[in-house]
């Protein structure tokens, strides 16, 4: 029986979804008959700590079902390297480039994907402004809305959506509190599409519809907030030039296992928007949607991500 650790909580904004995305990843995989232990970094004291522990498990593999944060940014994918022991999803580095939203958008431009136009503010540049005059280029640079998001966190932490100018500062503040850089971005209007990649091969898209306001962190996860469509329902042509896109920043980002690459489609061209390399694992998640759309149920998707990661495993160096 093999054995497998399965990590979920952790210490970033993202902890609560991750602790519902490993319990979901635990279970299934005991009903798969494999022997799970279940750890959460937050009840170690660093690093070592958690190491020590799974290795005085010898797992076969680790399940990663941490979300953001050291759990997704490639500090634990470092650690679990160099201690030779088998994990799930994209390497240290690809994770450490994917994590960064300037540097995927800087990768998804040299390979000709569109992006929304953007403004990166390594700290709060706006806090010695006093006139909204001032913030005036703002909005002529990227108009009105503007998205603002921390640079480096997921699951819509830290996301505001500006409509005018003295809504900016605060919104700033706000992503502030979530990582050290913050992205201000044009806001495309139109439809948000996702596409998950698995093992290098694309999955039907999933379309994400409010009902009430944008895709924010409430609509993400309170149950009967969101509309999701899977397949999405669109021109077959727009459906496989978006997958097209997903596939080159996988291979642009050298990563592995699954991730999930987020998209605005404004009825003219798709707009690549991040990547995320530890794809929830709840029941509202995209990725699971995604799978279930071509006929694989989760377990068949936790099943093949096993297997995946086992086989990659003597590759990685």
């Amino acid at each position: 029986m093999k054995k497998i650790v399965v990590l979920k909580g952790g210490m970033s904004p993202e902890r609560d979804v991750s602790l519902v995305s490993g319990s979901e990843i635990a279970q299934c995989l005991r009903e798969m008959d494999y022997k799970v232990f279940e750890l959460d970094p937050a009840e170690f004291k660093n690093w070592s700590g958690l190491l020590v522990e799974i290795q005085n498990v010898s797992p076969d593999l680790v399940f990663n079902g941490l979300h953001g944060g050291s759990g997704e940014n490639g500090e634990l994918q470092a650690a679990l390297h160099l201690a030779g022991i088998p994990f799930t999803g994209s390497d240290y580095k690809s994770c450490c480039l994917s994590m960064d939203k300037y540097v995927s958008k800087l990768i998804a431009m040299a390979e000709g994907i569109p992006v929304p136009r953007y403004i990166l503010l390594r700290a709060n540049l706006l806090e010695d402004y006093q006139d909204p005059a001032d913030l005036e280029n703002f909005s002529a640079t990227l108009g009105l809305p503007i998205i603002v998001k921390p640079n480096d966190a997921g699951s819509s932490v830290g996301i505001s959506k500006v409509d005018t100018l003295e809504e900016l500062k605060p919104a700033v503040e706000h992503a502030l509190q979530f990582s050290k850089a913050v992205l201000l971005e044009e806001y495309i209007p139109g439809r948000e599409l996702t596409a998950t990649v698995l093992d290098g091969e694309a999955l039907p898209l999933v379309e994400i519809k409010p009902l009430n306001g944008w895709y924010d962190y409430k609509n993400k996860y309170t149950k009967g907030n969101t509309e999701y469509i899977a397949p999405a329902r669109l021109d077959e042509s727009v459906a496989r030039l978006i997958q097209l896109y997903a596939i080159r920043l996988w291979k642009a980002c050298e990563l592995s296992g699954y991730a999930r690459i987020d998209f605005r489609y404004d009825d003219v061209k798709p707009y690549f928007l991040e990547v995320n390399t530890l794809p929830g694992m709840t029941p509202l998640s995209l990725t699971p949607m995604a799978a279930k759309a071509r006929g694989q149920s989760f377990e068949q998707l936790i099943k093949q991500l096993v297997e995946i990661s086992l086989q990659s495993a003597g590759r990685r160096t």
